[in-house]
């Protein structure tokens, strides 16, 4: 029997579920709902008219992976291809990422001569602490920290410097607070498997996915790219699902379209949008933030409320600034600032190094862009609502000017307060996912979670979390 699936969110999950469903002779018709003017969720770039490009959300995606393959194969399928801008491993970019600890600049150690010798900001070898993990005995936690087990693992050392920064730098987000298991699944089953992360990635953890690759794919492996971007910045991926979506004659899509409520019937669901419009539907999948899908559910669900109101996501400050002339210091990806050394300021990527194409031609130019805030916000600046981007752009400029020793005024600005962009996986988020997803089958809701808020916060696994949830409802598209 044919099947009308409405999917709840336009971002880049809700656009991947319905480019699977639209694919399948099982669905007589998708309803997309996105409340917002446009799609494509946090994929946002401003494209000025004399060809520069900037980046308010993600800026590159690694092509790693069944999930970087699967994206790839999209791209394809779009006929992206001759869009992509690759970054290859022996890229300066790739090969430089940097830490500012005790108010320096650091590389981050990398090839072998990098982890045999001390390297500051590190007291000793990384090496040793790498050899000594094989010894650790293994865990007995269903879940921890990710600052207690690599601090058990690895030591306190290189967790409190170097853990912190890329878990502020992926998540926005508190090593102390964020759960190993959901975060970083492969390196906590690999402690499951073989009672030690070395060991677990060296002889491998069992299971994984298997996606086959497209020739795009094969040539991100064949070129060793370590990520890729698109010529008109990332906004150009959900633009073009929206292209390829538009002239399906079993999708519909919608703008300005915020539901009030979900009423489920018995055989679907009712769903109240605001405007006082009804749509019936044999199934809901719902790419909306956690928190937004418990505001609509039904009195009845209250236990499924109460676990999706449990993933908080925190808010990010975005400033991007362009510099006239070559000015950094430093050729990399951008640097990461750990927790104890300025608890407001994530990082600062170095935009122009790894994507060139995206400055304006005629005369060098530097894009930096700076992160700030994530679990730290309202320490650090306050009600994000209340905030200043004033405020937000002068902290910005003055921590570029510190850790890069500039003296040089940007010649252009752009701040943007991403609110609630990222969910926080905190300690036992896996349990939390397991009895929601209980709850649903139980209750015979005809119900799938896809997003960001459940199984993995980066692009990838946002665009295969939209393919799983469609191929639970069909099958294989």
């Amino acid at each position: 029997m044919q099947k009308t699936v409405a999917i709840l969110g336009g971002g880049i999950g809700g656009l991947s579920a319905c480019f699977h469903l639209s694919k399948s002779p099982q669905v007589s018709k998708v309803v997309l709902l996105e409340g917002g003017s446009q799609y494509g969720g946090w994929l946002r770039s401003t494209r000025r008219q004399d060809g520069a490009v900037f980046e308010h959300g993600p800026r590159g995606v690694r092509p790693v992976g069944a999930v970087g393959k699967n994206t790839l194969n999209m791209v394809s399928e779009l006929g992206l291809e001759s869009e992509i801008l690759p970054v290859s491993n022996n890229h300066v970019a790739s090969k430089n990422r940097f830490l500012y600890v005790k108010g320096q600049l650091h590389k981050m150690p990398s090839g072998l001569g990098g982890v045999v010798r001390t390297v500051p900001p590190f007291s000793r070898p990384i090496l040793q602490n790498v050899l000594r993990e094989v010894l650790v005995s293994k865990g007995k936690e269903e879940d921890e920290s990710v600052h207690s087990f690599m601090s058990r693992r690895l030591g306190s050392e290189l967790t409190d410097i170097a853990i912190d920064s890329l878990c502020r730098g992926v998540f926005a987000g508190d090593c102390k607070a964020l759960s190993m298991r959901s975060c970083f699944p492969p390196l906590f089953n690999a402690e499951r498997a073989r009672g030690s992360i070395l060991l677990g990635m060296l002889l491998g953890s069992g299971g994984g996915l298997h996606v086959p690759p497209s020739d795009l794919a094969k040539r991100s492996s064949k070129e060793s790219w370590s990520q890729w971007s698109l010529k008109k910045g990332m906004q150009m991926l959900p633009e073009a699902l929206e292209e390829f979506l538009k002239i399906k004659k079993n999708v519909e899509l919608h703008k300005h379209a915020s539901v009030k409520t979900l009423n489920p019937t018995g055989c679907g669901w009712e769903i109240k949008m605001e405007d006082g419009c009804i749509i019936a539907v044999d199934h809901v999948i719902s790419a909306l933030p956690a928190k937004s899908l418990a505001s609509v559910l039904p009195p009845a669900a209250q236990p499924l409320s109460e676990l999706l109101q449990g993933i908080s996501p925190v808010t990010v400050a975005v400033v991007n600034l362009e510099y006239e002339g070559a000015i950094l210091p430093e050729m990399g990806f951008g640097h990461l600032v750990p927790s104890f050394e300025d608890r407001g300021l994530l990082g600062v990527v170095y935009d122009s190094v790894p994507f060139p194409q995206h400055n304006r031609p005629g005369g060098p130019t530097t894009r930096l862009t700076v992160m700030m805030g994530g679990a730290w916000f309202k320490e650090a600046f306050g009600d994000p609502d209340k905030v200043t981007k004033q405020m937000l752009l002068e902290r910005a400029t003055q921590a570029v000017n510190s850790h890069l020793s500039l003296a040089v005024t940007p010649k252009w600005t752009y701040v943007a307060v991403l609110k609630d962009c990222i969910p926080q996986y905190h300690l036992g988020h896996w349990k939390r996912l397991e009895t929601m997803r209980k709850y649903i089958s139980d209750h015979n809701l005809l119900l799938t979670l896809a997003g960001a808020s459940f199984d993995g916060v980066s692009v990838n696994d946002v665009i295969f979390s939209g393919r799983t949830a469609a191929e639970a409802l069909v099958g294989r598209v």
